[in-house]
């Protein structure tokens, strides 16, 4: 993995060198099959694993799937005090070794300034805006802050260092930050601290469900006081086993709702009461057509997760009658909440319709840039051999989980056959599967029985998956299907919370051309090598320009703090970050951190 030589000869075969393509004078066909690819080895020789087959059979009876929505949760009893006693067997599930996220060797560049900054921090607001540097300093209600160190979560990241006080100040906000940064914990963690100590007063009745549950009988309508939307199934499931851990030994009862799944399986859950609600806004709308199911009458908090695809033309309909429906509930003090790490001039206007005029905007480096620890790799290959590359590339680098993007349906299903076929541990899914392959396919990958997941761009969003240290664009994202902003999701699965990751991206000039200029300027940006091949994208001008960051014609009131690392200028105060490295060097000197804890967010 420190050397991308072993990657460079196993596509020696497929030929990296368009300009020895352009000489070779067979015809398409005979070009395809000219170098019949040859497997250097077994991939049980390589490290991997054995395939496994595909069940049909588990898949005929919705009643008998394990769905995402019916996932254990702290179940409260009304005796039960301020805190709830500890379910062992439920942390086991919550807090397994499958969803512990290990902070990576970069790491430390999320907390450090100096000359070699990471990242730039920009607030905008009409407001003082005071960032914590632990969460010590951010006042975490006692149990979220001992659910916290269960997740191995000691450190608070920059997104979440100046959400959690703006969100204190009861203020919008607009959380705009790279892949991989704890966004969801910027939202969630506030939130969550900030319900527990109130829950009985706020939640609405619910029934006893440990003296067993009756819908005829016990069912009541679901009031959430969070509402949280997304636009895809999985990252809404994500997110509700985050609150899940969140929410352990609380009141608060956390629910998902998406299509696909049983309709009535999720109606009966949030029958036995919710106060967070996560689901895509389709599903979400089903409910609110039904009052006796569920009501936003209650909600404090609407939080808009990648936002800036709900306010994409496609959503609109269904986002206004969201936002809508949250203008109904009884609380003057609603707040709303928008993140993404990508959210241009236009998503801004949009998103300013809904905030209030004294919302915070919150901005950890450029948006739709990338983390500088994604060691990422342009390979030009021919258009035919793009099967057997990737499986060179596969075969030829230490067996890790992958994840491989392709853009169609159909390609899925054919690049996944012919790994499998070649005896790769191969899971995929798109758009067309059922739902309850999507969700076996997830939990395959995650578990690590099937380590490659071949999958289009509806895994390119949000999804945070433990040690996913390759990903893979077999395609790359034309302009219609998303272009830089849709590759920088994708290879965001990799390299999260300060881990190291690679990305290599299959390039065609034929098919990718459009995307080039963009991505020469995300390479340089990231301070990544430009190949040969695209160097005559390189722009002119000495300093790179985005369209997706300009703030003219956006409010000249704010206060608009612009820095680098941990220090922003005096108009904000940040008196906190003066004594970071001495509360480090204490909590080392006691013992709470060494080099070899576990630390992250």
């Amino acid at each position: 993995m420190d050397s991308w030589g072993e990657v460079d000869d196993a596509l020696r075969d497929v030929t990296n060198d368009p300009d020895e393509l352009a000489a070779d004078s067979h015809d398409d066909n005979e070009r395809a099959s000219d170098k019949e690819y040859k497997p250097p080895r077994n991939p049980r020789e390589a490290g991997w694993s054995e395939p496994v087959p595909f069940r049909y059979e588990n898949f005929t009876n919705k009643d008998s799937t394990d769905w995402a929505s019916t996932a254990a949760r702290y179940e409260w009893k009304d005796e039960y005090g301020d805190i709830g006693p500890r379910n062992e067997d439920l942390e086991t599930q919550l807090f397994g070794e499958d969803y512990k996220c290990r902070v990576g060797v970069r790491f430390e560049e999320l907390k450090k300034s100096g000359k070699e900054e990471p990242y730039s921090v920009s607030i905008e607001s009409k407001f003082k805006l005071q960032p914590i540097a632990t969460f010590d300093d951010g006042g975490i209600h006692p149990t979220l802050r001992a659910n916290l160190v269960l997740c191995t979560y000691t450190w608070p990241t920059a997104i979440q260092c100046y959400t959690i006080p703006a969100l204190y100040e009861g203020r919008d906000v607009i959380g705009i930050a790279q892949t991989g940064s704890g966004k969801t914990g910027a939202f969630l963690i506030p939130i969550v601290s900030k319900l527990m100590g109130k829950a009985k007063k706020l939640a609405a009745p619910r029934p006893n469900i440990a003296e067993g549950w009756n819908p005829k009988q016990n069912a009541v309508t679901a009031e959430p006081l969070v509402l949280i939307v997304c636009p895809t199934r999985e990252l809404a499931t994500q997110i509700f086993d985050d609150a899940r851990r969140m929410c352990y030994r609380s009141m608060l009862r956390p629910c998902v709702v998406y299509g696909g799944a049983p309709a009535a399986l999720q109606r009966e859950e949030l029958q036995k009461g919710c106060d967070i609600l996560i689901g895509t806004p389709g599903r979400i709308l089903d409910f609110m057509s039904q009052p006796r199911v569920l009501s936003l009458r209650r909600v404090r908090y609407t939080v808009i997760d990648e936002a800036d695809e709900l306010l994409q033309a496609d959503w609109e309909a269904d986002f206004k009658k969201l936002m809508a429906g949250g203008d109904l509930n009884e609380d003057s003090d609603h707040r709303y909440l928008m993140f993404s790490a990508s959210f241009n001039k236009e998503c801004r206007k949009l998103a300013s319709n809904y905030l209030s005029k004294d919302h915070v905007r919150i901005r950890i480096s450029r948006p739709g840039s990338v983390v500088r620890h994604i060691n990422q790799r342009i390979v030009w290959i021919d258009q035919y051999r793009k099967k057997g590359a990737l499986y060179d590339l596969l075969m030829t680098l230490q067996p890790t989980r992958t994840l491989v993007f392709v853009n169609s349906k159909r390609d899925v299903d054919i690049v996944d056959d012919y790994l499998f076929n070649q005896g790769l541990p191969t899971t995929s899914m798109h758009g067309d599967r059922l739902q309850q392959e999507r969700e076996d396919a997830m939990r395959s990958f995650r578990s690590g029985q099937c380590p490659i997941m071949i999958t289009t761009g509806v895994s390119a969003r949000g999804l945070d998956i433990v040690n996913v240290m390759h990903v893979i664009n077999y395609d790359l994202p034309s302009a219609s299907q998303g272009g830089i902003t849709e590759y920088m999701h994708r290879i965001g699965r990799t390299a999260r919370i300060g881990n190291e990751g690679l990305a290599t991206s299959f390039y065609n000039d034929d098919r990718d051309s459009g995307l080039a200029a963009d991505l020469v300027k995300l390479l340089m940006e990231s301070n990544q090598a430009v190949p040969d091949f695209l160097e005559s994208f390189r722009p002119s001008e000495a300093t790179l320009s985005f369209d997706d960051d300009s703030t003219d014609g956006e409010d000249e009131d704010v206060k608009k703090d612009e820095t680098r690392g941990w220090a922003p200028d005096s108009g904000n105060d940040v008196s906190a970050y003066d004594e970071l490295a001495k509360k480090e060097l204490a909590l080392r000197q006691s013992g709470y951190i060494t080099d070899k804890n576990d630390v992250g967010w």
